[in-house]
């Protein structure tokens, strides 16, 4: 296809750059949601409340009686970071700025939900369309408590779809997965304390440091001696908080990490062992020991059927040559928790253009898309809307 000459593609831009001015951060998402409602209202749809949610929206386009509810999912939430690039669509708000392409995400679905309507579409599908513009993404809540609120109810979902724009892939590019495409995303947070002391007398203390960095030490055979070699895991310490002065031993050690998996029985296999782990401290090295494992999200299983269907759509779209299968993620995506209750697959969309300077990743200050995958994400989607409910 020549996604310049696709009937939406001014539109498409022209929303997505008015999302991209206005970026609104995590749970904020409100002039986002206004404009959502008031675009999917202006095309007949039936809007769902979401009790407990001030954010985020839910809609429902029918086609004919019977058949199938199929969902499509956009995350809409900005993050929190000042934007570098000097673009006459770069964000109004300092530290706000749409660099993940949750703009885009948005708009694509919001094109989605109009092709359907305004070409006739939707009067020969059997069976509902549900779209689920879903808040807070990138704090990995926002996906929770739309289910909470019934989100995959009345109608009850049966399969659901997704997409994120990539920067790996180039702009007519498309990525899927088979089975796994990102990993559970856990936590931990681990407080150390000890005794306070001269530097120059620490056989008079008990010192949160050394207990600390014995930790970061044993944590990297957690992986490399109890993890089987075909399995993946990564434990991270990211953060290390500890002192005031060098010849001061503190009080207290803070320490936090992440945890990333992608088995079930591999992350509690890592649970297990990184509390036993903080728990030795104790008797060690005499600190009082403050542990917490703090779970996230799960990771995101790609249904083999749905992932099947969703790589025909595009193929049929793109061509076989620009549709490939990636290999899994340890990134983390909230979107498993759809994929824990209903099938469905994610799929990324190709966004970069080496030519022009638009290749630098997600959560990047100069990130910026390719605008003509928007049409694309659209037609593929839109193909997949066909095969399933046509």
């Amino acid at each position: 296809m020549n996604p310049e000459q696709h009937p939406l593609s001014g539109w498409l831009s022209e929303i997505r750059r008015d999302f991209h001015r206005h970026p609104e951060i995590a749970l904020k998402e409100f002039r986002t949601t206004a404009r959502i409602k008031e675009i999917l209202s202006g095309l007949g749809a039936r809007l769902q409340g979401l009790p407990g949610l001030e954010t985020g929206a839910a809609a429902v386009f029918e086609g004919r009686p019977g058949g199938k509810t199929l969902a499509l999912r956009a995350d809409i939430d900005a993050l929190p970071m000042t934007e570098l690039n000097d673009v006459p669509y770069k964000s109004v708000h300092e530290g706000a700025a749409h660099t993940c392409g949750h703009d885009c995400h948005t708009a694509i679905m919001l094109g989605v939900a109009k092709q359907v309507v305004e070409s006739g579409m939707l009067r020969q599908l059997t069976g509902r369309l549900k779209f689920i513009f879903q808040p807070a993404e990138e704090i990995v809540v926002g996906a929770r408590r739309m289910i909470e609120a019934g989100v995959l109810e009345n109608p009850t979902v049966d399969r659901i779809l997704a997409l994120h724009m990539n920067n790996e892939l180039s702009a007519g590019q498309v990525g899927l997965y088979r089975g796994v495409s990102h990993a559970h995303t856990d936590s931990f947070r681990l407080t150390l304390r000890g005794k306070g002391i001269h530097g120059a007398y620490p056989h008079n203390g008990i010192d949160p440091i050394v207990a600390g960095a014995h930790f970061v030490a044993a944590v990297q055979t957690i992986v490399g001696r109890n993890v089987d070699p075909l399995d993946s895991a990564v434990i991270s310490v990211g953060m290390f908080q500890a002192g005031t002065a060098p010849n001061i031993i503190p009080d207290q050690a803070q320490l936090a990490g992440t945890v990333r998996t992608f088995k079930t029985e591999v992350r509690d296999l890592v649970m297990r062992r990184l509390q036993a782990l903080a728990e030795s401290l104790r008797p060690s090295f005499q600190v009082e020991v403050d542990y917490r494992f703090v779970p996230g999200v799960p990771s995101t299983i790609n249904d083999e059927a749905v992932a099947a269907d969703l790589h025909a759509a595009a193929v049929k779209v793109l061509g076989a040559e620009n549709v490939r299968y990636l290999t899994p993620k340890m990134g983390g995506e909230d979107f498993g928790l759809f994929t824990q209750r209903v099938p469905g697959a994610f799929m990324r969309l190709g966004s970069a253009n080496e030519a022009r300077g638009i290749t630098f990743q997600g959560h990047s200050p100069h990130w910026d898309v390719d605008e003509r995958a928007l049409p694309i994400g659209v037609e593929i989607m839109v193909e997949a809307i066909r095969a399933y409910l046509g």
